[in-house]
């Protein structure tokens, strides 16, 4: 029987970086989780163990800080940029390079009413996300964001469903809508302002999801996605992975007690998971931007 090697790929994951711009009494800071996975002509490596064509994940590690300190890392778009352009042109086996980055959440301590130069306190656990894939030709960039979660006390609702003798969940008018976004949206090109394009995203999906009279967190899903193509036109795409977070209405009456709607048990888990990709009409071709990450 014939074994060949499949699609494959490897790198550095989770390579975790604070980095300080000391230029003058205001400090600026970033805190970074950087992954990079290659790809190319390593077959041998698989088969017969040849290293000649490999780039060490060592070495990659390493590459991340020293280029963090030549130069301001500036967007994390960019950054991701700059990296996998440098995968690419500087080993020849490798044909393909994916640099993932996650940009925790900082804001300046205000002190007297004034941000203060040097002094941070994490926002949330709300994290900015970019990913660049670099080939020899062509390059592709996503952005995105994930942990982003909201909630909303009323304007959901859940009826109609298909039931059969396994149905327990009882149709509702009035309910919390509660999620934790991960959200990734595909650039038609590579450049652009990737501030004001990221900050126009996010509150687009946030208007989407308040303002919606949802029958389904499908629909408000669709809507935040659909908010965010018609609002930013350098997006074509927008992938939404959304868990529901579950909310029930607590069984008050043991306790002579009523409750319309005011005491919740929260369940995290199981939980209901929702995912889709929501494209823009006449959306180019994705090429590898969504793959091979993850391989399996």
């Amino acid at each position: 029987m014939e074994v060949r090697v499949g699609g494959n790929q490897y790198g550095k994951a989770e390579v975790r970086m604070v980095a300080v711009d000391r230029e003058g009494p205001r400090h600026e800071f970033c805190d970074l989780n950087v992954g990079i996975t290659l790809s190319g002509d390593l077959d041998e490596v698989h088969l017969s163990g040849d290293n000649a064509n490999v780039v060490p994940t060592d070495t990659q590690k390493n590459t991340v800080f020293a280029f963090a300190k030549e130069a301001p890392v500036g967007e994390i778009e960019e950054f991701a940029l700059r990296l996998g352009r440098h995968f690419v042109a500087s080993s020849d086996p490798i044909r393909r390079a994916r640099v993932h980055i996650e940009s925790a959440g900082w804001q300046r301590i205000a002190v007297d009413g004034t941000p203060h130069a040097h002094a941070f306190v994490k926002s949330s656990d709300e994290v900015r996300t970019a990913t660049a894939v670099c080939e020899a030709e062509a390059e592709w960039v996503l952005c995105g964001l994930q942990n982003l979660v909201v909630l909303k006390t009323t304007g959901s609702e859940f009826s109609g469903y298909i039931k059969d003798r396994y149905t327990t969940l009882q149709e509702t008018t009035d309910r919390i809508l509660s999620t934790s976004v991960t959200a990734r949206w595909r650039h038609a090109g590579v450049s652009g302002d990737w501030p004001a394009s990221f900050e126009a995203v996010r509150a687009v999906m946030l208007e989407r999801f308040a303002s919606l009279n949802s029958l389904s967190l499908q629909q408000t899903l669709y809507a935040m996605a659909k908010g965010a193509i018609e609002t930013r036109p350098e997006i074509v795409e927008v992938r939404l992975s959304m868990p529901n977070r579950h909310h029930f209405v607590v069984d008050l009456e043991p306790f002579g007690l009523s409750n319309d709607g005011e005491i919740f048990r929260v369940e995290d888990r199981p939980y209901g998971l929702i995912e889709a990709s929501i494209l823009a009409a006449g959306a180019p071709a994705a090429g590898p931007a969504w793959d091979p990450y993850p391989l399996l």
